[in-house]
């Protein structure tokens, strides 16, 4: 059985370099060419795809004294086959050199300029970004003070109230004691 399997890696192996030769040519190919390169390049990966469920099915049916060994390999083959996969998506949507320059002309030179503008407007962007965060910052502390003072005034209110009712009731306390004072004076004149 893992004679099968080491067959199978055989042939993943050989088939894996060539489909990383032919990525690595199609960004530099164009038109019919590269559309013949990638359904070819499409076609080998189907057959690797294929050839994984054979080396899968191979692995399952080892005993279980060796089949982590073969699982652990199986596991770096498939993370190989996910990167060859991200390689040749990349590859289909890259240009080479000479197609991108025939594709931007003459701006092409100028992407340094721009890249240079692009740096200094993010540079401004983030100092704005920097002062609305100062300022944000100084409007909550603005505002906690003015929470601050209303509660303190709040407070000074209320104590200056209670103030009030005592000498309200001070002076109602002292005009009664007046009044009895005076009523008293008046029964002891009359009394006299």
């Amino acid at each position: 059985m893992s004679s099968d399997f080491e067959a199978y890696e055989q042939d993943f192996g050989t088939l894996t370099a060539e489909i990383t030769n032919k990525i690595g040519r199609i960004p530099k190919l164009g038109g019919e060419e590269k559309t013949q390169l990638v359904l070819n390049v499409d076609k080998q990966l189907e057959e690797v795809r294929e050839l994984m469920e054979q080396m899968d099915l191979e692995v399952r049916e080892l005993p279980i004294q060796i089949r982590g060994m073969y699982q652990s390999r199986l596991k770096s083959y498939k993370g190989e086959m996910e990167k060859l996969e991200k390689d040749f998506k990349r590859s289909r949507i890259a240009y080479s050199d000479e197609v991108r320059n025939e594709l931007l002309g003459e701006d092409a030179g100028s992407s340094e300029s721009q890249r240079a503008h692009l740096l200094d407007n993010t540079e401004k962007l983030e100092r704005s970004s920097r002062r609305l965060d100062a300022g944000y910052q100084i409007a909550v502390e603005t505002e906690q003070v003015g929470q601050e003072i209303l509660a303190n005034l709040h407070t000074d209110r209320e104590k200056i109230q209670r103030s009030r009712d005592r000498v309200s009731t001070l002076v109602r306390e002292h005009t009664c004691s007046i009044l009895l004072s005076d009523s008293s004076y008046t029964e002891i004149s009359q009394l006299k």
